[in-house]
C-alpha cells in the first residue's frame, strides 16, 4: 500500500461514529490528505448532482457553495463530473474545506481528468475517502454504493440539480433513510435536468432559493457558524485563532493564553493576517475577519 494511503477499520477507534449507525457501514476507511477527524467535528454538508451540469445549476452550485464554504461548513460530495466537481471547486476557491468520497481506490483517482482537482482538495487541508482498498478497479457497482457514504458523512444533503434518473437521486434515498434532511433547489418545470429536484421538492424535500434557507435547514446561525472554520497554519496560529473566535482581542492577553512570548505571537498574527483570517483594530487588538 503506497505509505499516504491510511486505513480505518470498523474498529479503529477513530473510525467515523457517524458511519457505524450506517445499516451497511463501510468495512474499511481508506483516506489520503487529512484525517477524518480533522473535519468530522464541523458542519457539513454534502452536495451532489447532475453529471450533466447547465449553466443554471453551475452558478446556482457556485453561488450558495461559496457562501456555505466561507462559513465554515465542509463541503462532501463524489468528485464526479457535473455538480461535484463544481461543488468541490467552489469550496477551494472560498477557502473552505470539502471532502470527495470516490467509487474506486484513492490512490487511482476517478475520473482520471480530475486528479488536480483531487490534489487541490488534499493540499487545502481536505480529504479523498473511499472503502475501496488500492488496486481495486472502479466498477459500476460502486458509484451508488458511494453515495451512502457520501450522505453517510454529512449532516445534510443538498441537490441543486438533477434528472429524474439522476444517480443523485440515489444520494438522496440513502439521506432520508440515515435520517438526514434532504434540501433541493428548485428548476424550470420545463428543464428535463431540473425535473428530479422538482420531484424531490414534491415529495417532501426542502426546497432552497436561497443560502439562508441551509443555514435553517441544518439549524445553524450565519455569522456564528465561521467560528470554528478550520485554518490549517502552525499551532500557534491556531491556538491564537481560537482565542480570537472566542472573543480574546488584546495581543498580550491572546499572548499570555497561548503561552507565546511577544515574537513569537506577534509572528502568529502577522501569518493569520496575510490569510485573511484576522483584521487589527488597533492599539494592539485583534479581531477575526
Amino acid at each position: 500500500m503506497p505509505p499516504n494511503v491510511n486505513v480505518l477499520t470498523l474498529n479503529s477507534p477513530d473510525y467515523p461514529t457517524i458511519l457505524h449507525q450506517l445499516p451497511d457501514s463501510p468495512q474499511q476507511l481508506f483516506w489520503v490528505g487529512a484525517a477524518p477527524d480533522a473535519w468530522l467535528g464541523l458542519p457539513r454538508l454534502g452536495v451532489v448532482g447532475s453529471r450533466k451540469i447547465t449553466p443554471y445549476g453551475r452558478a446556482v452550485t457556485q453561488d450558495i457553495v461559496t457562501e456555505l464554504a466561507r462559513a465554515g461548513i465542509v463541503i462532501i460530495s463524489g468528485l464526479a463530473y457535473g455538480v461535484d466537481a463544481c461543488a468541490h471547486r467552489a469550496a477551494l476557491d472560498a477557502g473552505g474545506l470539502t471532502v470527495a468520497v470516490l467509487p474506486g481506490s484513492v490512490a487511482e483517482i476517478y475520473p482520471a481528468s480530475h486528479r488536480n482537482l483531487a490534489a487541490d482538495i488534499i493540499n487545502n487541508g481536505g480529504s479523498l475517502v473511499s472503502e475501496y482498498p488500492v488496486g481495486m478497479p472502479t466498477l459500476q457497482v460502486n458509484f451508488i454504493a458511494r453515495n451512502r457514504i457520501v450522505s453517510g458523512l454529512a449532516d445534510a444533503l443538498l441537490i441543486t440539480e438533477a434528472a429524474v434518473n439522476s444517480g443523485s437521486l440515489h444520494t438522496a434515498r440513502f439521506a432520508l433513510e440515515q435520517g438526514k434532511t434532504v434540501m433541493a433547489v428548485p428548476g424550470n418545470i420545463t428543464s428535463p435536468i431540473s425535473e428530479g429536484c422538482n420531484n424531490l421538492i414534491k415529495s417532501g424535500a426542502t426546497p432552497v432559493t436561497s443560502v439562508q434557507d441551509v443555514f435553517f435547514a441544518m439549524k445553524l446561525d450565519r455569522h456564528n457558524a465561521a467560528r470554528r472554520t478550520a485554518f490549517h497554519g502552525s499551532p500557534e496560529a491556531e491556538k491564537l485563532l481560537e482565542l480570537i473566535q472566542d472573543g480574546v482581542t488584546d495581543q498580550e492577553e491572546l499572548a499570555a493564553s497561548a503561552q507565546l512570548d511577544g515574537p513569537a505571537a506577534g509572528s502568529a498574527l502577522t501569518m493569520l493576517e496575510l490569510a485573511g483570517r484576522i483584521k487589527p483594530l488597533g492599539g494592539g487588538h485583534w479581531t477575526a475577519a
